[in-house]
């Protein structure tokens, strides 16, 4: 599991563990916040080779067999 501290994530980049429809690289566009306490809730990526956008909980991106941080 990787460490990952919120308020760092906006422009970071991802690569999948195991691409799919030749997208491996991604980078997280928008941040996506609670209404209440601000607390960051979701994250949106998008793939860099078809600007494909996900939205998903920013806890995903801690998983290893997902994810691997940076582009590689």
């Amino acid at each position: 599991m990787h460490t990952i501290n919120p308020s760092k994530l906006h422009h970071s980049k991802w690569t999948a563990a195991q691409p799919s429809n030749k997208e491996m690289h991604f980078m997280v566009t928008q941040l996506l916040r609670d209404d209440e306490e601000e607390n960051l809730v979701e994250v949106v990526i998008e793939a860099v080779y078809s600007h494909r956008e996900l939205i998903l909980p920013w806890q995903s991106l801690k998983d290893d067999s997902v994810w691997k941080v940076g582009w590689q």
